[in-house]
């Protein structure tokens, strides 16, 4: 099934790999609030290999939602950046909404997402509140990564945190509408403009670090990030990347990760911004790792092998991530 070409209001655009369930409960959510006169959803299956495609097709026809909803199938997984691409280049819209397929559209999101836009021509990104099922919610501003931030992500000291607050990259949650340096791309409006300004996504970013670099490219070119906490989206983080889990356990992170985090430091900082983001890390990292040592009661966050992999794609930071079926 492919996608139609021709230019609408809002192109929705969610990108599935191994994950039919998840996407198909997203689709529920988006049925009742895809005006199909304006509106497309185009799905991105990134070469899952197993039933997705098939899954997400009958849902379509079930459904009767042919007109709207469509699907294209990869031949090979490009990653959140590449799928992402394949969705926005297969439709001329004045909007993209990039949808994670972990994620739930509560009821009103969409129309609010571009109120919103069009009350705020300055606004080029838009992000929502991301909340979890029970309503409770999520962080999802920021500011961008810094070496200095590196520092107290890996050090975990209050003090420091407090001290240095301006450069903690998770922001608190707030009720209004703000400016931030980023958000969260797990459900994000992009004005067509900013992509005719800047580009696409930088599909040389596997996974992770891509929404900071294409924020910082958009406000670069004149665009704010703003947040709207009256759209309403959950989000599950239970979708294609094992990466929050297993930080969370303090196992190995794929290696996507690092040479994502190594292209954003470089591009960002250049070469010397790079070696000094790793080497704050490692200072960090030694405070928490002596820590751990002196109090039972503390456990450091370094995860597995993360000395090592820090360092990963060092002296050829924009080396093209390897082939995306090594990362399964």
């Amino acid at each position: 099934m492919n996608s139609v070409g021709h230019s609408v209001e809002l192109c929705v655009v969610i990108v599935n790999y191994k994950t039919s369930e998840l996407v198909i409960d997203v689709l529920e959510s988006l049925k009742t609030e895809i005006d199909s006169r304006s509106m497309r959803v185009i799905i991105v299956d990134n070469d899952s290999q197993d039933d997705s495609a098939k899954d997400i097709v009958s849902w379509i026809e079930e459904n009767r939602q042919t007109s709207s909803f469509s699907l294209i199938e990869s031949s090979f997984n490009s990653g959140f950046s590449g799928g992402n691409n394949i969705g926005i280049k297969s439709v001329e819209a004045n909007y993209y909404l990039l949808l994670n397929s972990d994620t739930v559209v509560r009821p009103g999101a969409l129309k609010i997402f571009l109120e919103t836009a069009k009350m705020n021509p300055e606004a080029g990104l838009i992000g929502p509140r991301l909340e979890w099922p029970d309503g409770k919610p999520q962080e999802s501003c920021f500011h961008f990564h810094t070496p200095v931030s590196e520092f107290l992500k890996a050090a975990s000291v209050g003090l420091f945190s407090r001290l240095l607050s301006r450069y903690v990259v998770a922001r608190p949650v707030v009720d209004t509408i703000e400016q931030f340096q980023w958000v969260s791309f797990a459900c994000v409006l992009i004005r067509s403009e900013v992509i005719k300004d800047i580009g696409l996504l930088d599909d040389e970013f596997f996974m992770y670090f891509e929404d900071v670099e294409f924020s910082y490219r958009a406000q670069k070119a004149g665009w704010k990030v703003i947040y709207q906490p009256n759209a309403h989206v959950v989000h599950l983080r239970g979708g294609s990347s094992p990466l929050k889990s297993q930080a969370k356990l303090r196992k190995k992170l794929p290696r996507y990760f690092y040479e994502s985090r190594t292209r954003y430091f470089y591009l960002l900082y250049g070469y010397w911004g790079l070696t000094f983001a790793n080497i704050a890390w490692s200072l960090g990292a030694t405070i928490s790792g002596l820590r751990e040592k002196l109090s039972k009661h503390y456990q450091s966050n370094t995860a597995e092998g993360q000395w090592r992999d820090t360092w990963i794609n060092f002296t050829n930071p924009l080396k093209a991530y390897i082939h995306p079926k090594d990362y399964d």
